[in-house]
């Protein structure tokens, strides 16, 4: 469509949107507040005034609109409505955030900044990069939490606006909106926003499925109307005759919430049986509101028969975005399951505009500390720099969208986690020290191992040792972020302690096969052992994966003068960037193992996704062709894991030197005091090995116990044994096969 409007027009209409945009205003602005906004107005105009938006309209358009969602949908005051207004001017004009600090003070030069910041990224760049952007970015989220909100109004504008863009855009705008700002605006409360920007991320991503769910629902309208005016008639009178205040409506599910069900439970849009729900909003002063929310309650379920499995109780533990409501699910006309939300008008303001509306209610403090600490612990994971930018993300993003559940300690105090969460969470959400040194918990009174998932109402209390230290197999059942941060960087300190060591232990290893230790050897070295850098080189030989005999292959080789020759070629063929970070630790995902055991089993690559080593992926037993390995993207997977589940192995890319295996050990020797405590002490301490089973027994003054471990290969194994057989009173030390 093409854009053609006089001169006079395009004035008219820029005056009409501003006055549209002090109408829309959720605070009360005073005459300051309006001069503000005008000044900042004005500014935006002029510096825009030569700009042009893709459809042909005139750029302050834009600048508008974000601020009016800002006033109206977001709630925000005076002072972001003008750094929406300004929020592209340091980024596309001459105007510097010098300037706005001088016209405008430091609070708006600051919020304009920190846009500024967001909108240089590059989004080009490969994905890496993109996600250390994402967290510098969210970083800004602590700073100052507007700059955020405004982030989000501008996303949701370029959302709405998207038509005259080319389809490559389109899809590449609405995917990094479904990533990473619809979880935000849902984690920040601001639930409408939320839904449009995932319904539009949906329209752009796919189209197809987009308009076909939404001409059934278009299509359903008339039909769930009736169905409401039905619901509602029969409890009305009830209400109405204990004198409530109350409005009833009904909620449509969004588009993309359905096709996500669909897609969760791979059912038909027709099967999808809770479309919408119904909300009674009453009216309450904050004393009475917890009250008359349960009198509403009885009512309903006075009329329908509810499902006791699907009561929501929002009201008494709200979540942690402030969101308050009482969710009940009855049997409504003509047998079918309704949803009902029975809220305040005060929950409903916050559940609508988030962020905003916990300062209007004096009495929201409580709101308020809960969104505060969420974003102490935001900040707290966002400083850990020792997780991978990607990794760090997609955790975050997870965090963002999970359900949660309230678990107590062993005092009575509440913590909220998210769904899924292992007991080992619970451990690093009361103290980063507890969760590191963290071997085991009570669970509701009984001993319980570290990755049982806790469920809502558990009362949890903690066990721990001050020698027990985290390990590799934990991030496979810890799911919040603060917990994979620790436990990485503690995994890192550790490597980076073995690979000091093994440094040492190489220099002394060569020096005996008379090889200098220096840069040129150790690059030698990194290229004979395929590996990336000299930190895993280190590493290795810490850990005693590389043995002697595989050192004096290498001297061998070295010797050898055409190896030499081709040493030298290579080297001079090899980028300078090859050899250098020794602190950067690389991936080398080189084995693929199956199941929880970490099984090695005989395996093909699958042809139609090609995955790759590192690659997130899974095993499918196949009737005629063993095992194939698809990429969990794979475009078959959700057909595989869906009507073959039964069939579908756990998979997983490991570096084989970070591998540790099972290992029985059956001690026999003199029994004498503390002898059991001694071969605990050397396994879990100088070896810093897990402990799976411990039996021991006594006859007379012969000890003998069986003790299953795990280890990470022989050397490790051979050095453990010659250090339990140093012990007093031990005698023999015996692998079991």
């Amino acid at each position: 469509m093409t854009y053609n409007v006089t001169v006079e027009e395009e004035n008219k209409e820029i005056a009409n949107r501003y006055k549209d945009l002090l109408k829309g205003t959720y605070q009360t602005l005073s005459e300051s507040d309006k001069a503000l906004i005008r000044k900042a107005f004005d500014l935006a105009l002029e510096a825009h005034s030569d700009q042009r938006r893709k459809s042909g309209e005139p750029y302050i358009y834009h600048p508008i609109a974000v601020a009016k969602i800002v006033a109206y949908e977001i709630g925000l005051n005076a002072e972001s409505i003008a750094a929406a207004l300004l929020h592209d001017v340091v980024e596309d004009t001459p105007y510097t955030v010098n300037d706005m600090e001088q016209l405008f003070g430091e609070t708006i030069a600051k919020i304009v900044s920190g846009l500024t910041k967001i909108s240089r990224l590059n989004k080009e760049q490969d994905a890496s990069i993109q996600a250390e952007n994402f967290r510098k970015m969210l970083l800004t989220l602590h700073d100052d939490v507007r700059v955020i909100l405004i982030k989000i109004a501008d996303r949701l504008h370029n959302m709405q606006t998207m038509e005259s863009m080319p389809g490559y855009k389109q899809v590449k705008i609405a995917s990094e909106t479904l990533y990473i700002y619809a979880p935000l605006a849902h984690r920040l409360g601001l639930y409408n926003i939320k839904t449009e920007l995932e319904d539009l991320g949906l329209k752009y991503t796919e189209p197809e499925v987009f308009e076909d769910i939404k001409h059934k629902l278009n299509a359903n309208k008339e039909e769930q109307e009736a169905y409401i005016n039905r619901f509602s008639d029969n409890i009305k009178e009830k209400l109405n005759s204990e004198g409530f205040k109350y409005k009833i409506k009904g909620r449509t599910k969004s588009i993309y919430s359905i096709r996500r069900k669909m897609n969760a439970q791979n059912v038909t849009f027709d099967e999808v049986y809770d479309k919408f729900a119904i909300r009674i909003i009453y009216k309450s002063d904050i004393n009475n509101e917890k009250f008359d929310a349960w009198k509403i309650y009885s009512i309903v379920t006075e009329q329908y028969n509810p499902n006791p499995l699907r009561l929501r109780d929002w009201i008494t533990n709200p979540k942690t975005t402030g969101y308050e409501s009482l969710h009940i699910t009855v049997m409504g006309p003509g047998g079918n399951w309704v949803e009902v939300q029975i809220r305040s008008d005060r929950m409903d303001e916050i559940a609508e505009k988030g962020y905003a509306a916990h300062f209007k209610y004096k009495q929201g403090t409580q709101n308020e500390k809960g969104l505060e600490t969420w974003l102490d612990r935001l900040k707290d994971s966002l400083e850990n720099r020792s997780a991978n930018a990607i990794d760090f993300v997609e955790d975050f993003k997870l965090n963002l969208y999970s359900e949660e559940i309230f678990v107590f300690t062993p005092n009575g105090d509440l913590k909220t986690l998210p769904k899924g969460a292992s007991a080992l969470d619970f451990a690093f959400a009361i103290h980063t020290d507890i969760g590191l040194k963290c071997r085991g918990a009570k669970v509701n009174g009984k001993l319980a191992p570290l990755d049982t998932i806790l469920g809502s109402g558990d009362q949890v209390e903690v066990l721990t040792s001050n020698v027990k230290k985290p390990n590799n197999r934990w991030l496979e059942f810890v799911v919040t972020a603060r917990a994979r941060a620790r436990i990485r960087a503690a995994l890192k300190e550790e490597e980076k302690g073995i690979a000091e060591e093994g440094k040492v232990l190489l220099g002394r290893k060569l020096k005996q096969l008379k090889i200098p230790f220096n840069e040129n050897t150790t690059n030698d070295l990194v290229r004979f052992f395929k590996l990336k850098t000299s930190f895993d080189l280190f590493y290795r030989v810490g850990i005693g994966t590389i043995e002697n005999s595989e050192l004096k292959n290498f001297a061998n080789q070295r010797s050898n003068s055409i190896y030499n020759f081709f040493k030298n070629k290579i080297q001079r063929s090899k980028s300078k960037k090859t050899h250098e970070d020794t602190d950067e630790l690389s991936s080398n995902y080189d084995l693929l193992v199956f199941g929880k055991d970490e099984e090695r089993l005989e395996y093909k690559l699958s042809k139609c996704c090609n995955p790759i080593a590192g690659d997130k992926v899974f095993g499918f037993l196949t009737i005629n062709d063993g095992i194939k390995v698809h990429k969990h993207d794979c475009p078959n997977a959700i057909s595989m894991q869906s009507n073959y589940a039964y069939r579908v192995l756990f998979a997983k890319w490991i570096d084989s030197s970070k591998r540790n295996f099972k290992v029985t050990l059956k001690i026999s020797g003199e029994d004498k005091l503390g002898i059991l405590n001694n071969i605990t002490r050397i396994i879990a301490g100088n070896a810093n090995m897990n402990i799976y089973n411990i039996n021991s027994v006594t006859r007379g003054t012969v000890f003998q116990g069986k003790i299953t471990i795990d280890v990470k290969n022989k050397t490790q194994l051979k050095k453990l044994i010659d250090n339990i057989l140093k012990i007093d009173g031990i005698k023999r030390v015996q692998r079991v096969d």
